[in-house]
């Protein structure tokens, strides 16, 4: 158990909430078409996606310095058992995100409304959510998911094709700066190329998001507001896109080993 250091520690607690809160971006939409404001909601939403970007790039240096760390013998070994208890925090970070969502939803609510009220000023608005009452009044939210808050939802509400996508997505970023820092140990002559992969690889990952998941969720959150669509299909398809991401974080530790071999494979052609 020498692995487990309190280094990793830190790191694993960095991924579960950088994990979290990107699962609890998925409630944002549902809490904008709930009180009828998607444009302001968009924005929390915004905020949150760029929240957690910045956290991923920030845990980035600290997660390369565990191969630093790493002993000369069995470095390999030692560092894919770290690498891999890295990617069991995400899942474990967007399980605590999925437990939450409903209480989210609600505060949620709340601070789309009182963004609306603070003319769009987001620093009044985080001051107030910090405040000694806000946080009282979301006490009162708390609630863990229940059968009833599948009530609702419908197989047919959602599209396989996105589900798959979204799960590989998600396990394509869970694992791109992983797997290009483990690559620079397979291939130690192109060490410098494959952990400047990574920027590529989330960056890809995040465009793909974009284009494939974000407009998707965005058009039914509008029919919503607009009475064009169920509240029910949004939540259900809220539902299997944070059911979807659980998945990808777990099919992240088959693609591990893959991605890395892949990044110092394809690192021979740029050097």
């Amino acid at each position: 158990m020498d692995f487990i250091t309190e280094k990793l520690l830190f790191i694993a607690l960095f991924i579960f909430i950088i994990h979290s809160i990107e699962t609890l971006a998925y409630a944002v939409r549902l809490s904008g078409a709930r009180v009828k404001m998607i444009a302001s909601a968009l924005s929390l939403f915004n905020i949150m996606v760029i929240v957690s970007r910045m956290a991923n790039m920030m845990q980035q240096p600290f997660t390369g310095s565990l191969i630093d760390a790493a002993p000369k013998e069995n470095t390999l070994e030692f560092v894919e058992t770290q690498f891999r208890i890295l990617i069991g925090a995400s899942t474990v970070g967007t399980i605590f995100g999925i437990i939450l969502l409903p209480t989210f939803v609600a505060l949620f609510s709340r601070a789309i409304i009182h963004l609306s009220e603070e003319k769009g000023s987001v620093p009044s608005l985080v001051k107030r959510m910090f405040s000694l009452q806000y946080i009282k009044r979301g006490v009162t939210h708390f609630s863990l998911p229940k059968f009833s808050y599948l009530r609702g939802t419908k197989m047919k509400d959602i599209p396989l094709r996105l589900f798959f996508v979204n799960m590989i997505i998600t396990a394509i970023y869970t694992i791109g700066v992983l797997a290009a820092l483990y690559a620079a140990l397979l291939a130690p002559e192109r060490s410098s190329t494959a952990i400047m992969a990574s920027g590529l690889i989330n960056g890809i990952a995040t465009i793909l998001l974009v284009i494939f998941i974000d407009p998707k969720l965005s058009v039914i959150a509008d029919d919503v507001v607009n009475q064009r669509g169920s509240y029910h299909t949004l939540k259900s398809m809220s539902l299997m896109m944070v059911t979807s991401r659980l998945l990808g974080t777990l099919l992240a530790q088959l693609f591990f080993i893959w991605g890395a071999e892949y990044i110092a494979w394809f690192t021979k052609f740029i050097v």
